[in-house]
Parts: structure tokens; sequence; C-alpha cells
């Protein structure tokens, strides 16, 4: 594809974002090296959409400051708008979109269409934390969700295997709705797991005994173990409580789960991360290491594990309850 074509296409980046005026004022070379920076430099298709808003709201921002010209664009402007930022956002989000900011004025600066990065400087908000706030279940909680769960049909099986991969793996919910019939195999007696997960990393997990059979009795209502290339977890039909053909988006989980756990009584906010966490802190609880639970969720150290280990949840509770008011 020429760069001739790849400018007209500009409108319709994969990204999901039009390019910003101060983009487009500054050239082709410049809109060329905008668009590669989100098709080339990002292979995430998540960090994509969400670096392409982050790009898009500071670039339209400078726009409604006054600033006529990508090279006009100063520190002092970046700072006045992470500092809008901080007023509205979370301290990750900020953190988030400061790291976009910064990543495309490298970008643009290497590709010779800036002379420095007028981010490089600014500070972002600090943000320090030692248990992560993503709302987690009991293991009481969680073996009568996957006990009590209706499956008297096709989907609710298939509702049921995949919390249980959440459950067992501690695997993200993009890599469970990537997985193919293919990717659940038998290896040394036991049936395994090939889950992809971020930045290009394949986990290979053998199944837990309970969630080998949770997978069987839904492959088998399904029908699809001959489909080997086909998606594992996939889309119901409307309400005919049949399956489709396509896999299921993150988006259908998250409704799934939602909708599971206000038909279990739980009123935690749980989402499809819940699990990992939920996962991860029974391992612990029942003398799992935090070494090898790092390997299982694929983080790169053990300190993000962390985060996901409540533990101490239960003790803070009790401990409160100390109080003889």
């Amino acid at each position: 594809m020429s760069a001739a074509t790849v400018i007209a296409l500009a409108p319709e980046t994969s990204a999901g974002i039009v390019l910003p005026a101060l983009i487009t004022g500054a050239g082709k070379r410049a809109a060329l090296r905008f668009l590669e920076f989100f098709t080339v430099n990002i292979r995430n298709k998540n960090t994509r959409k969400a670096y392409g808003r982050a790009a898009a709201a500071f670039l339209h921002w400078c726009e409604g400051q006054g600033i006529e010209r990508l090279q006009d664009v100063q520190p002092v402007h970046v700072a006045a708008y992470i500092e809008q930022l901080a007023q509205e956002m979370s301290p990750p989000s900020v953190k988030q979109h400061l790291a976009c900011i910064r990543m495309l004025f490298d970008w643009l600066v290497t590709g010779q269409v800036m002379p420095s990065n007028p981010a490089h400087a600014v500070r972002g908000p600090r943000h320090s934390v030692s248990k992560g706030s993503t709302p987690v279940l009991s293991s009481e909680e969680a073996t009568a969700l996957l006990k009590d769960m209706d499956v008297s049909t096709v989907v609710g099986l298939r509702d049921r295997a995949l919390i249980a991969v959440m459950t067992y793996t501690f695997a993200r919910v993009g890599a469970v709705v990537a997985l193919n019939v293919e990717d659940y195999y038998p290896q040394k007696k036991r049936w395994w797991l090939r889950l992809r997960e971020k930045n290009g990393k394949v986990n290979e997990m053998p199944c837990h005994h309970k969630l080998e059979a949770y997978l069987d009795e839904y492959i088998k209502a399904a029908a699809i173990a001959d489909d080997r290339k086909g998606p594992l977890f996939r889309a119901a039909i409307r309400r005919t409580k049949k399956l489709a053909y396509h896999a299921m988006s993150r988006t259908d989980v998250w409704y799934m789960v939602r909708r599971r756990a206000t038909d279990a009584n739980i009123e935690t906010a749980i989402g499809c991360h819940s699990f990992r966490a939920t996962g991860i802190t029974d391992y612990l609880t029942n003398g799992g290491r935090i070494e090898v639970a790092q390997r299982m969720a694929g983080h790169s150290n053990a300190k993000t594990t962390g985060l996901y280990d409540r533990r101490n949840d239960d003790i803070s509770i009790s401990e409160v309850e100390k109080v003889g008011i």
C-alpha cells in the first residue's frame, strides 16, 4: 500500500479515530507517522484503542487552546493538560494518558516530525498500591456460583466452563474468548489449555480436574469436538439457548458474568477480572507459592501478582469486629 493510499484512508484508522487537525496540518509525513504509531508500533488492539482515544483527546484539547501547529506544543501545555485530567480521572487513567502522549511524541521525534518531545519532562500523579481494586469472591461464593448454575442448556454449560477457565487458570478474559477448540488438548495423561495472553505470551496450563469435567461436558453438548479450528466459547443466538459459530466477545462475557452473579444473589459488583483475583487468592490461601502463581497468571513480576492476593481482607474484617462498642 502506498503512502498516498494510507493517507486517503486516514479518517478510518485501526485506532478508531479521525486524524486531528494538528496532525493533518503538519503534512503527509506527520500524518503517515501518526498512523504508523498505532498500526506498526502498537500490536495489542486494546492498547491501540485506548491510546487512540487518549492521543485524539490531547490533540483536540491543544486545538481548543489555540495551538495552530504541532511544533508549537510545549511542555507547559502537556503539564496543563495532565493537571486538568487529574481533576477528572483516577491517577492510573491519567498516567495512561501521559504514557500515550510521551510515546506518541517520541515516535514523532524519531520520525523527524518533531524536534523534541514536549512530554518528556512532565511528571504524572503519584500512585502506589499494595492491593488491587478488582472485586473478588470468597472461595465459598465462587464454589456456589459454579455448583448452582443452571446447566440445563448448552448455554449454561458454556457459561460454567468459561467462568471455570478464568478461575482455575487465572486467565484474562481476552485470552479465554480467543481460545479455539484445538487449544484444549491432551498431554501427559491430562488435558491442557493453550492461552494467548498479553504481549504475545503463550501460557500452557494443565486443567484442574473440575475444569476438565466442565469443559468436557460443554464440548460434548455443543458438539464442537471435531471443529478444531473453531472458537471454543461461542456466542448465543439471542434467546434461543443455541450457539452461533462465532466467538463470544469480551463484552458478551461481562454481561454473562453479571447475569450469573445476579442469579446467584451475589451482591459484589464482580466482573471478568474478578475470577482471576479470586483464583489467585484461593490458590495462595491453600499453600500455593507466589512465584508459581506469577507464572500461571503470566505476570512479568511477582509484585503484580501480589496485587491480586486478598488473603489479608479476611484478617482486616476480623480485626474490625474486635471493636466491642
